[in-house]
């Protein structure tokens, strides 16, 4: 496009509701061809791949991403093989545990991986969702102090506990142990007390994982369960060690609905756990797609403005 000339836009529109030019991503000629060289894909499609940066060599790994190639170490998120360890520990000596959630998507499908995960091994799981009204997003003092008077020993906070160090203090001073698993941002190099804290976006994380909704790095927490479980020899006949990939659905859930960038292992995330979705095994989700009247295979429009809302 000429300088000064007004882009083409797209069905007549070349402004957003704020005003702003839309303009079309540049992609680089010379990787165009080599996608449609590499990968035998048409022009407009190796276009798409080289305008939203996807490298040379990288291109079936996007088309096509298998958790095979991209599941990252669960031991490059700091704190992960901690809280691996404390949690599997928790399980087998049989202490009171509760998951504190987020309120939302993204919350309720970590809570639900984890909850899922210790029934598999016979493990009580108490699930804590605050009220978004009367006490308001993340854990708070009160709530710790309830969990606390039911008996419970140790809390894993889903989808949000970074940023509470009022709370998680308070918590750990009533003499609760915390573990955050979350993904939000951090403000600086102020990090609550918790026992075990892991989140790709904590400063000096080198995960490199850092699109990943909650339920992504829970899906990744209970690969390190697993393995954490299998070096303590809990996995007996009678109490076999759990095939996560059954909970890729929920996973799945929290990418989509939380917006998250799909790329690399989130992009993985969702593809293969549309797939788990689509036979609809979850009860859960099987009833909530009654109730919308929808039916078929799942698709990101099921994840997204269906199931999510």
């Amino acid at each position: 496009m000429a300088d000064g000339a007004t882009p083409a836009g797209y069905l007549g529109v070349t402004r957003s509701l704020s005003g702003r030019l839309w303009r079309e991503r540049a992609a680089d000629p010379e990787t165009v061809r080599r996608h449609e060289m590499a990968l035998g894909l048409p022009e407009p499609l190796a276009r798409a791949l080289a305008s939203r940066g996807v490298e040379d060599g990288q291109g079936e790994h996007y088309l096509n991403p298998t958790l095979k190639a991209l599941f990252p170490d669960p031991s490059s998120f700091m704190d992960m093989d901690k809280a691996a360890a404390i949690l599997v520990d928790a399980v087998a000596k049989g202490r009171p545990m509760a998951v504190f959630a987020d309120y939302d998507v993204d919350g309720a499908s970590s809570a639900a991986q984890l909850v899922r995960w210790t029934r598999a091994l016979s493990a009580p799981l108490r699930i804590y969702v605050p009220d978004r009204i009367t006490e308001g997003y993340g854990p708070s003092p009160a709530a710790f102090r309830r969990l606390k008077d039911e008996g419970v020993e140790l809390v894993i906070t889903v989808d949000c506990g970074a940023a509470a160090m009022e709370a998680v203090t308070y918590a750990v001073e009533i003499g609760l142990e915390v573990v955050v698993i979350d993904h939000h941002l951090m403000r600086g190099d102020e990090v609550p007390p918790a026992t075990a804290l892991v989140n790709p976006n904590r400063p000096g994380c080198g995960s490199g994982q850092g699109v990943l909704a909650a339920a992504g790095v829970t899906f990744v927490l209970l690969a390190a369960l697993n393995r954490e479980a299998r070096k303590q020899g809990l996995f007996t006949q009678e109490r076999p060690e759990p095939d996560i990939r059954q909970w890729l659905d929920l996973a799945c859930m929290g990418a989509i609905c939380d917006v998250t960038q799909l790329v690399g292992f989130n992009r993985a995330l969702a593809s293969q756990g549309l797939k788990v979705m689509s036979g609809w095994r979850n009860p859960g989700l099987k009833a909530l797609l009654e109730v919308a009247k929808s039916q078929g295979p799942a698709t990101a429009f099921h994840v997204g403005f269906v199931l999510g809302p």
